[in-house]
């Protein structure tokens, strides 16, 4: 996997995480990046922006890093957990990486999302993440229903969110709970927000009728923490 940005970059040979090779422009000037690839054992390429251009597709400030595709985790990994995001075929890699970002900040751990039909992490994920998505686990599943039921065999109390629900502010929420955002068009889908313990909405004062999946998913982040 191609990523590119100085501060993905940047986080990435502090670590030296299992990069493959590094591209940097030939007119590069990062000085901290220049140090970091001059103290470590790296396989340097050096092309010129037209070169890099071709190579990727974002915004890449001269640099991009060939790393390993990303590893999943397994659903057993994130069962002692006390809070798990569960992403509803969730579609904007840029909601995903913001929502990894926040996930991360707040201290979570887990993100579940389907395998199909829905954003997986690549190149623009990890960009937008800013590096948190190696401090996150993420956990790809065949069905989210049979998921759901899984979790709720090991105590976790599912929260959806839709526009319908009751004010999320009026919740006691479990010590264990599941958050579920849905996907940018549609929200959750009805098999899931069936199996919901509770259906909650962020009440809109303006004269818009939702919020950006990733902000929705930052406010309710932190409301669960407050309450525990």
């Amino acid at each position: 996997m191609l990523v590119y940005g100085r501060n993905v970059a940047k986080d990435l040979l502090k670590k030296n995480k299992n990069i493959r090779k590094v591209i940097i422009q030939d007119t590069f000037d990062d000085k901290e990046i220049k140090e970091l690839l001059e103290n470590g054992n790296f396989n340097i390429e050096k092309k010129t922006k037209r070169e890099i251009d071709n190579l990727c597709s974002g915004v890449h400030q001269g640099i991009i890093l060939d790393i390993p595709d990303y590893q999943y985790s397994e659903l057993d990994d994130l069962l002692n957990e006390e809070i798990i995001v569960i992403l509803d075929h969730l579609e904007d890699p840029h909601n995903l990486g913001a929502i990894i970002r926040t996930v991360e900040a707040s201290g979570i751990d887990g993100i579940i999302i389907p395998k199909n039909r829905t954003v997986s992490v690549n190149e623009t994920v990890m960009k937008t993440s800013v590096g948190a998505l190696f401090n996150v686990r993420i956990c790809q599943v065949t069905n989210l229903n049979q998921t759901i039921k899984t979790l709720k065999k090991n105590d976790f109390w599912i929260i959806g969110t839709d526009m319908d629900g009751e004010d999320f502010q009026s919740v006691e929420y479990p010590e264990k709970s599941v958050l579920i955002i849905g996907s940018e068009g549609f929200g959750i889908s009805r098999l899931v927000k069936e199996s919901c313990d509770y259906v909650v909405s962020i009440p809109m004062n303006g004269k818009i009728n939702s919020l950006n999946a990733s902000v929705a998913c930052g406010i309710m982040i932190y409301e669960l923490i407050r309450k525990k």
